[in-house]
């Protein structure tokens, strides 16, 4: 298909249509800033742009891709995987020699992305040797998942690497062939390029020519400068974009009972067609110049309207920049995302809805130049919801046949491999077949929607394609809807009442539940039950916490109870006969009284007012700092472990009470079943001692450790200790400020890890650490310090051991303090060598990290983010620097560079980071995992508690970093927010 679109200026609808099907992607838009270096050139080209030489900045779509690259988060999402299985004689050393034409024909294939004055830019590197390509011999059985891992394994942009090759040899003659790109690299349009002159190109090689027949290509360096250079001449257009979607709101699609706990999972469903549907909806078009595109995009229009109740939306289409015979045979990135905005309203039929879509789709077309980055630029906070969802969160398209690589002498055929990740929510598309069934497709991010979701949305899509290509008169309201599906749950028509409760539902959707139902008693509001699949499941006041924080309050029940199986008859109704009964509002405190009347006290005392058993702490002024006082008053006088968070989600003085008494129960039985028995170092070898074993970093390096098989002495608070129950791993208890025990303890083991801090009482760490260093005798000594012990350097990435550079604070200071006596006393008197891992902000499904939100930087965002106030954040350029936000490091990662450093002590200081997120970027993961729709506004500013603009190198610990599945940045942060109510922080 022509590439050519300056048939817009001809004013033919069809043909700016057609413009719509190429099968280019265009990745989510990103709030970016345009590179304002000139790129050097001595000499102007024929079209009066300097040609390609020296650094070039990169196209807004290169830009978009490399900051997702940075960030993180992106998996495979934006690997473009090009497969086919070739069966005839294939000869590998002919397609290395073409492949490596390939590259240095095209220099996008050998570029490499740097940064320059704190800008991202593009640099071409020479064109290699020959290009490997890696041969596996394997059976066709084992194809996919070889596929699958190959296509996924990352890149690293700095180096030059976007383009990778694999082939599979399943017999002499046959052969699976795949090239794996990075998206920076290349379009849809351009693998039809590659396919094309790899093919000339192997021919020539194969033949023993190596002539050269293809004429010079345009290079898209050239394209990316003139963009570059192009966009002050942009504004009119900006205005006219920024007009045509003011006031635009994401739709409002229905977000998932529980978060999912995979990392950014693509999934998809598809309906089979009636044969005859691709023609007909195309006769349809054709009677209304319109092409088979626009004909499905107002399906997915009527579906997505159906499917959210709004009328006015917005869907995404692929557009592209390519345009002029100049740019064929250009290899590069060129899509851009055209934002199409219809009015649904009034019951239209189907030909007027039509009739709407064609003339935005023409309105957008005449804009497809302007980047929709630089669109969102320009809408600011109007570009997202309140919660802060990406204004094209659904997209539509028609996928035409697959290109593939055809090579002469052989067959081919082309060979899917699904990206594990999602770019859109969720995304229509037609399959017209060409030849095979057609059929009715669409992907979504089961993060952000429920599968139950998207299967009732491509069936009803597939029913709307069905209807009006048999009558496109008919209105919405009139065109048929889908059969109820078969795979609903057959509890359905059991208990409408109770199995049909919102909160019965949400708790059927956690992993963790195997089994619910609400009841509703006579008098009192509705109670839950819940059946865990296992015993390490969530707790009933972690699950009532999930659906405060999921529900609207009226579905919330008073109480989850836990049982081991619910009694439902033999036609599976519910028995309520069976079911304990619910809590009574005026039962006795009976042996409890001691707890319940030291709860009242303490609510009295922090908050001021005497509380009724069910007054809810929040409706009596409590919010996130009482919580932690209250929390720590009961702790300390009843040496029960509970958290703020604990009282967050109890909230009644009835409930709190009911949860300590649990744990008090859990503390005696735990203590009467194992007391640690005493240690002797003949039969306990290579004990490590770890401190602060039950605090977030503590009990992921115990749950490393023990997993090793190592013998463990955890060290915990009285009042905590009964926690921990783990095999091969002794509890002594003890804390901080008591030396003596510190020196004991330090005395028995082999080895020690120093995780425990008290954060505001520096000269007890101070103390600890000298009574520690003292008994040290043996075995290495591992510091968990921080990157708060550099200060404020001067640069803004980070060495591992920098010297400190003021001001640095008291935290910090301490740190450097046990540092030094750590490191000094290695290697002496039979000690062995000695690590200060310094971390940043620590990540993980804990509650003491859990704390982090509510205070500090992430405290700051989480809690404006939850409430749906507007997020102030400091502007790219305030006081000189162009970034703002912090490293952070998953507390499993971290767990694992500590215990390596046992074995490998690094004999100084060690980074240990997971990554680096911008506090934009932060915000805005947390506001679209709360489902809240803040106001993000750039100020002149810089709070103290966001200003950190610092990137730290983490080389020495890089192979036990290395994050592993689940340990991405949107993953950890859902486990957190998980058990952390979303009301009254």
């Amino acid at each position: 298909m022509s590439t050519d679109t300056d048939s817009a200026s001809r004013g033919s609808r069809q043909q700016l249509q057609e413009e719509l099907l190429r099968r280019a992607r265009a990745g989510t838009a990103r709030r970016t800033t345009a590179l304002t270096e000139p790129t050097a050139g001595a000499n102007a080209g024929q079209d009066g742009h300097a040609p390609q030489t020296g650094r070039v900045p990169l196209s807004r779509a290169q830009r978009r891709m490399w900051l997702m690259e940075r960030l993180g988060g992106a998996g495979d999402s934006y690997h473009v995987p090009f497969a086919t299985r070739v069966r005839g004689p294939f000869d590998v050393a002919a397609f290395a020699t073409a492949l490596t034409g390939l590259v240095a024909r095209h220099a996008i294939l050998r570029t490499r992305y740097t940064e320059h004055a704190g800008e991202p830019c593009q640099e071409v590197l020479p064109t290699p040797r020959t290009v490997p390509v890696h041969v596996v011999d394997t059976d066709p059985t084992d194809a996919a998942e070889l596929l699958r891992r190959e296509a996924g394994r990352p890149f690293d942009l700095a180096a030059g690497d976007a383009v990778r090759a694999t082939v599979l040899r399943h017999g002499p003659q046959d052969h699976t062939v795949l090239l794996t790109f990075h998206h920076i690299a290349v379009d849809g349009a351009s693998l039809e390029t590659v396919a094309t002159e790899l093919a000339v190109l192997y021919t020539a090689a194969a033949d023993g020519t190596n002539r050269q027949p293809l004429a010079a290509p345009p290079q898209y360096a050239d394209h990316a400068r003139r963009e570059h250079e192009d966009l002050p001449g942009f504004e009119a257009e900006l205005d006219r974009w920024s007009a045509l979607l003011a006031d635009a709101v994401p739709p409002r699609l229905p977000r998932p009972a529980a978060p999912s706990a995979a990392a950014r999972p693509g999934a998809a469903h598809t309906v089979p067609l009636a044969p005859g549907v691709p023609e007909a909806l195309r006769a349809l078009g054709a009677q209304r110049r319109a092409t088979l595109f626009a004909v499905s995009l107002t399906a997915a229009f009527a579906a997505l309207h159906r499917l959210t109740g709004d009328d006015d939306l917005v869907i995404g289409v692929a557009g592209t920049h390519r345009s002029g015979t100049a740019m064929r045979g250009l290899v590069g990135l060129c899509v851009n995302t055209l934002p199409v905005r219809v009015d649904v309203s009034g019951d239209p039929s189907f030909a007027e809805l039509l009739r709407r879509v064609g003339d935005a789709l023409l309105e957008a077309q005449r804009h497809r130049h302007i980047p929709f980055d630089l669109v969102l630029e320009r809408l600011g906070a109007g570009a997202r919801g309140a919660d802060g969802t990406a204004l094209v969160r659904v997209t539509s398209d028609i996928l035409g046949e697959p290109t593939v690589l055809r090579l002469p002498g052989t067959s081919a055929e082309y060979v899917d491999i699904p990206s594990e990740g999602a770019k859109f929510t969720l995304s229509y598309g037609l399959v017209p077949g060409d030849g095979a069934p057609p059929r009715a497709l669409v992907q979504y991010d089961s993060n952000t929607l429920d599968d139950t979701v998207a299967r009732a949305a491509v069936r009803d899509y597939a029913a709307l394609l069905d209807a009006v290509a048999a009558d496109p008169e008919l209105a919405l309201s009139e065109l048929p809807r889908p059969e109820p599906d078969e795979a609903s749950d057959p509890r359905d028509g059991a208990d409408p009442q109770g199995d049909r409760h919102p909160a019965a539902q949400a708790l059927r959707a956690h992993p963790g539940v195997a089994d619910a139902t609400v009841v509703r008693p006579e008098q009192g509001p509705p109670v839950a039950y819940a059946v865990l699949r296992d015993s390490a499941g969530p707790s009933g006041h972690e699950l009532l916490g999930l659906l405060r924080r999921s529900l609207a309050p009226e579905a919330v029940p008073a109480t989850v109870t836990l049982l081991d199986e619910l009694p439902r008859s033999a036609a599976g109704p519910l028995d309520h006969a069976r079911l304990p009964g619910p809590p009574t509002p005026n039962a006795p405190a009976g042996p409890a009284a001691p707890r319940a009347r030291a709860v009242e006290e303490t609510f009295t005392a922090v908050l001021g007012v005497a509380p009724l058993p069910d007054d809810d702490f929040f409706a009596l002024g409590g919010h996130s700092l009482k919580a932690v006082q209250l929390a720590e008053r009961l702790r300390t006088d009843l040496g029960l472990p509970l958290t703020g968070l604990d009282v967050l989600q109890a909230r009644t003085p009835r409930a709190l009470t009911a949860l300590l008494d649990e744990r008090a129960a859990q503390q005696s039985a735990a203590k009467a079943a194992s007391r640690p028995a005493p240690r002797s170092r003949d039969v306990r070898p290579g004990t490590v001692l770890v401190t602060g074993a039950t605090g977030g970093v503590g009990a992921y390096v115990v749950r490393e450790l023990a997993a090793q098989g190592r013998p463990v002495l955890a060290l915990a608070r009285p009042e905590s200790a009964h926690l921990i129950a783990t095999e091969g791993v002794d509890v002594i208890e003890g804390d901080l400020t008591d030396l003596a025990g510190l020196r004991d303890a330090v005395a028995q083991a082999d080895a020690v890890v120093h995780a425990a801090c008290t954060f505001t009482r520096h000269d007890v760490d101070l103390a600890a650490m000298e009574a520690m260093v003292g008994a040290w005798r043996r075995g290495p000594f591992v510091f968990v310090s921080s990157v708060d012990a550099y200060g404020h350097p001067g640069t803004e990435r980070v060495a591992e051991e920098a010297p400190p550079h003021e001001p640095v604070g008291p935290y910090g200071r301490a740190k450097l303090d046990c540092e030094a006596m750590v490191l000094r006393a290695a290697g002496t008197e039979g000690r062995g060598g000695a690590s200060a891992v310094r971390s940043p902000l620590v990540w993980g499904a804990h509650d003491r990290l859990r704390e982090q939100l509510r205070w500090g930087a992430i405290g700051t965002l989480y809690q404006a983010a939850r409430e749906g106030r507007p997020i102030d954040l400091p502007r790219p350029g305030t006081g000189g620097h162009d970034w703002y936000g912090a490293a952070w490091v998953h507390a499993a990662a971290l767990a694992r560079a500590v215990t390596e450093c046992l074995d490998r002590p690094v004999h100084g200081v060690a980074n240990a980071c997971s990554g680096h997120v911008s506090w934009h970027d932060l915000a805005q993961d947390l506001t679209e995992l709360l489902g809240t729709r803040p106001a993000f506004r750039e100020t002149g500013t810089v709070p103290r508690d966001l200003d950190h603009r610092w990137h730290y190198d983490s080389a020495r610990l890089a192979r036990p970093l290395r994050a592993r599945p689940g340990e991405d940045r949107r993953t950890v942060l859902a486990e957190m927010i998980g058990a952390v109510p979303s009301e009254h922080a």
